[in-house]
């Protein structure tokens, strides 16, 4: 297992050490994409988003550091929404009433321009299973050979027919199915591993 794919449990008990600057690096390079990406979604802006997610992720810090973080009461991807959306929704407020919002001019604007925390949580479920899935693929590609990688993205990622990747790759037609099948279940493996690690 290489530090990429470290736990959840050991990641967050190296996060409860200030000083740990190890796992605070993997704390936010494993969960900073999916927060940007989810405050952007919800009409943040570029350094918005960016502020949302640090904040995020700091405050989700100093709640496991005081005891307020337990793994019982919820998964960490629901503490994280819940953090990240009360602080989108804060920073909007902040910039309209600092004027610097020239997409809204009344409250009625402001308000329905806004997703609810229903489709806010949806919005936050794609990304967060989105940088999962990319995560899983990443990490698949150095598990197989460039040609077996090359049939399953291919057929999975681009649409082409087996018989279109079997030409193009100079395989056969069963050995492309067979690539397919493989990459598929081990990433289905490492995506099912990941929603554990993940809390």
């Amino acid at each position: 297992m290489t530090n990429e794919w470290v736990t959840s449990s050991t990641l967050l008990l190296g996060l409860r050490e200030f000083t740990n600057q190890e796992a605070w690096n993997r704390f936010t390079g494993r969960f900073q994409d999916p927060l940007v990406r989810f405050a952007r979604r919800i009409g943040l802006t570029e350094a918005e988003a960016e502020d949302c997610a640090q904040e995020t992720l700091l405050d989700f810090a100093e709640a496991l550091r005081r005891g307020k973080y337990e793994r019982e009461k919820g998964r960490l991807s629901s503490w994280l929404f819940g953090i990240a959306y009360r602080k989108a929704l804060n920073l909007r407020r902040r910039r309209r009433r600092s004027g610097n919002d020239q997409q809204v001019s009344a409250d009625t604007a402001f308000w329905a321009s806004l997703p609810d925390e229903q489709e806010a949580t949806r919005c936050f479920d794609e990304e967060w299973q989105r940088n999962l899935l990319n995560r899983c693929l990443t990490r698949v590609q150095t598990e197989v050979n460039a040609q077996t990688y090359a049939a399953f993205a291919l057929t999975v990622c681009e649409g082409h027919t087996a018989d279109q990747a079997a030409d193009q790759l100079g395989m056969s037609r069963a050995a492309v199915y067979t690539a397919k099948h493989r990459v598929l279940k081990r990433v289905r493996q490492l995506q099912t591993d990941m929603e554990v690690i993940a809390l």
